[in-house]
């Protein structure tokens, strides 16, 4: 049975709620032999074998396939090189589902190296998805002003109506604004946690930088506005991913993921393998599940921002980048919940967050696996469902922050400062 490298269409089993031991967590997926033999299949099967065939109707799937993988584990090599330029010399007569894997491959693993060809096929894309990944690539290569006006006034010219498609709407926004707000202060922190011990909500916040390169920390905080500590009154903090494999802007699907607020839904279990079955927050964003998302708490007279900036403190409601979340689903991104990993981190050694393994969007905690018996040697992200089941309930909020744009990861005597502002102001 062929391997399947991409995370689409994930399965759970019923939402669960009660603490979780260790040792019961196992799977084969994580076993020496089996990376080995997995890591051999797709160098040799899925990328290679299917990039030396030719494309045509029948090879199509096969190249696409080859794509989602190289996105994933973000992989260089001169076979892939190879096939994406095949690829590229036949881009207009491929199905939208596989210009789409091509151009999330290159801008995972290949920022620059193919400006050109993305230069000439986004003067005809008339696709509104297709063209914002290729504009991204285009102003991530050269994020001048000149440039990115540029790219706005391109986008304005092919697409009439620009202006009532959300993903083309959050294109225009970020070509205009993210150098802007990337530079800028957020908001005081500590008035997150005091608005919502005000409201009773369990809150998760996942503090990020702009660079998602660099990993971020969880914390929780009980409805009763208490943060959670363990025996020796230290903050529990919980490493954590916020960037994609590809690590495409928050509004494209398979993109980092997006700032702002998804509400926790409860607690499950993934088929999915290179999640793993560590224990998962399940997660819903606005317009994806709005029957949900407000936890029967919304009032049904003002709009769904107004509704969503409620959630907020005064303060907090004008900074634009909060909303990130609410725009990405607008624009049709779902699916983004919070996981552990079953992937091996060596794909990533040379990266800045290894030994973490980016995700499709999702947000992805730090597991370290026994490679010889398939258990888990320590995993954050039990560390952080057992955490958030510890007090009761196992719904709630979470929000994702980015808090600056300093190249490093975010570090546990930042939150401490925040949470200490905040409890010395409320004794």
């Amino acid at each position: 049975m062929r391997y399947r490298f991409f995370l689409m269409g994930l399965l759970f089993c019923g939402i669960l709620s009660a603490q979780f031991s260790r040792d019961s967590i196992v799977t084969d997926v994580v076993l020496h032999q089996h990376r080995v033999s997995f890591d051999r299949y797709m160098h040799d099967k899925t990328i290679n074998a299917a990039f030396e065939q030719p494309l045509d109707g029948n090879t199509e799937d096969n190249y696409r396939e080859a794509c989602w993988t190289i996105s994933q584990f973000v992989l260089k090599s001169a076979e892939i090189e190879k096939g994406f330029k095949t690829l590229f010399n036949s881009y207009a007569s491929l199905e939208i589902s596989t210009k789409r894997a091509l151009l999330e491959a290159v801008y995972a693993s290949y920022p620059g190296e193919f400006r050109v060809e993305i230069q000439q096929l986004i003067k005809q894309e008339t696709n509104p998805k297709l063209f914002a990944i290729a504009a991204v690539y285009l102003y991530r290569t050269d994020h001048s002003p000149r440039n990115s006006s540029s790219l706005q006034q391109q986008l304005h010219q092919q697409f009439k109506g620009s202006d009532t498609l959300a993903v083309l709407q959050e294109l225009d926004k970020y070509l205009s604004q993210h150098e802007t707000w990337t530079s800028k202060p957020t908001p005081a922190v500590s008035s997150l946690f005091s608005h919502q011990k005000k409201a009773g909500h369990k809150i998760i916040y996942s503090f990020q930088r702009w660079n998602r390169d660099y990993p971020g920390l969880a914390v929780v905080q009980n409805a009763d506005g208490s943060f959670c500590r363990d025996e020796h009154g230290q903050l529990r903090v919980f490493e954590q991913l916020a960037r994609s494999a590809s690590n495409l802007p928050y509004f494209i699907t398979n993109g980092s993921t997006p700032q702002g607020i998804y509400s926790i839904q409860g607690i499950a279990v993934s088929h999915n393998h290179l999640i793993g079955p560590t224990p998962n927050i399940q997660l819903v964003m606005p317009f994806e599940a709005d029957s949900v998302y407000w936890h029967d708490q919304v009032d049904t007279t003002n709009d769904a921002l107004a509704n969503y900036l409620s959630l907020l403190p005064v303060s907090w409601r004008s900074y634009p980048p909060v909303t990130e979340a609410f725009y990405a689903g607008k624009a049709g991104r779902t699916e983004i919940i919070a996981h552990g990993s079953t992937i091996d981190p060596d794909y990533f050694r040379d990266k800045p967050y290894y030994p973490l393994t980016p995700t499709m969007g999702c947000l992805c905690a730090r597991e370290d696996w026994n490679i010889f018996n398939g258990r888990i040697n320590a995993s954050e992200q039990l560390n952080l469902v057992n955490t958030f089941l510890a007090t009761p309930g196992d719904t709630g909020y979470l929000i994702v922050i980015n808090i600056d744009n300093q190249l490093k990861a975010v570090s546990r005597d930042e939150i401490n400062q925040w949470v200490n502002e905040f409890e010395k102001d409320t004794k």
